[in-house]
């Protein structure tokens, strides 16, 4: 028998405050995000590991905020004093943008335009802006002043609980007893995690049925931890 086709199609990400779950790892970080109205310098950096939550938390601060939410990578310098007249804004991934000009200087400027508005700034990324990189001097100074939420790796219930999402934002069933193999066996990070899930429903699309165990112990034989 032919093998099913896999199409690689969007998927809808829950993205609301009931579909963000909490542990003692992430609970500060939630906590600083809805006390949004008291940071200090009106401007706060969410830092985190790939797929750690920090997307979903500024849609999060997005909706409470009133915000927009934007990639550091599309700011441009003439575009960036435009951009804040819409007040409170999150900036996703924003240690991307060391050592290119551009983005450094758009960001630059729409630091200040925010700040002179007195409205508030969400930025995302994986370090500190200690660790950037940035060679814009007034960018880093500026950086440095924000106030530091951190997203740590999950533990166990975490990742469950995370995996249990995953599956359901793509309507895929999983069972507990594939958690309770793959939790234990996969690394200790949302990416992983993500990327466990994804294996496994590409492969219950190809069986044409529901995920099961041996799906699970097959996927994590070719990519051990």
């Amino acid at each position: 028998m032919a093998e099913q086709l896999v199409f690689n199609l969007p998927l809808r990400t829950a993205m609301g405050r009931e579909d963000f779950f909490i542990s003692p790892e992430n609970a500060a970080a939630v906590a600083g995000i809805e006390a949004w109205n008291t940071w200090p310098f009106g401007k706060m950096l969410l830092v985190g590991p790939k797929g750690a939550g920090k997307t979903h938390l500024a849609q999060i601060w997005a909706r409470l905020a009133g915000a927009r939410v934007c990639s550091a990578m599309s700011l441009s310098a003439r575009g960036a004093v435009d951009m804040a007249e819409g007040g409170a804004l999150a900036v996703e991934d924003a240690d991307r943008i060391a050592a290119t000009p551009e983005a450094e200087i758009a960001l630059f400027h729409l630091h200040n335009a925010l700040a002179a508005r007195g409205a508030p700034l969400l930025l995302t990324a994986r370090t500190v802006p200690e660790r950037w990189g940035l060679t814009l001097p007034d960018l880093d100074s500026r950086m440095r002043q924000a106030g530091v939420l951190r997203l740590a790796p999950p533990d166990d219930t975490l990742l469950s609980a995370v995996m249990m999402k995953l599956a359901h934002d793509r309507s895929m069933p999983l069972k507990p007893g594939i958690l309770r193999y793959a939790v234990p066996r996969i690394e200790r990070s949302f990416a992983a995690a993500q990327g466990f899930i994804t294996a496994l429903d590409s492969a219950a699309l190809v069986a044409k049925r529901s995920p099961g165990l041996q799906m699970a112990r097959a996927i994590l034989a070719d990519n051990p931890r």
